[in-house]
């Protein structure tokens, strides 16, 4: 065979970030508490942490009235991010999907119920947190919540 088939990418569960109604989106109405704050979404929680360093414009990103809008707003290219943002994003993100999931109970009972199911988002523009259109880019968000179902099983174990 030429190009052997992947069975993991054909048996994963995929999602994407953008989609409310899905339990692993980031703008999913699931509120949780992280760092003495609580957060509308887990993308208003890891858009505002871009800008720590600018306690006014990260509270004006906290308190957007939607998700998308916290999304467009953490997305803006002449508002310069937090100079460690590259080195620490996927931490910020892995601190609120894992806050969203053991705060809420439905959230946590459906990831576990995934098993050992690879998890994918499906973003065709997002190499990073997605598979991107070619379904080789690094999906992130999807290796979170692997790592949060992962923790959530040790923390049940203990």
């Amino acid at each position: 065979m030429l190009f052997p088939a992947s069975n993991d990418l054909d048996e994963a569960l995929r999602f994407s970030r953008f989609d409310d109604t899905h339990p692993l989106s980031t703008i999913s109405p699931h509120s949780f508490v992280l760092d003495g704050a609580t957060w509308t979404t887990a993308e208003h929680c890891y858009q505002a942490q871009k800008y720590s360093h600018k306690p006014a414009y990260s509270a004006e990103i906290a308190a957007a009235a939607t998700p998308l809008l916290a999304y467009r707003l953490g997305n803006r290219w002449w508002k310069p991010k937090r100079r460690d943002f590259k080195q620490v994003r996927r931490v910020l993100m892995t601190r609120a999907i894992f806050c969203k999931a053991q705060q809420n109970p439905e959230i946590k009972q459906f990831l576990l119920n995934t098993g050992e199911q690879k998890l994918m988002e499906v973003s065709v523009y997002d190499h990073y947190w997605g598979v991107g259109r070619d379904v080789r880019g690094k999906n992130t968000l999807g290796e979170v919540w692997m790592d949060v179902r992962r923790r959530l099983r040790e923390l049940q174990a203990a």
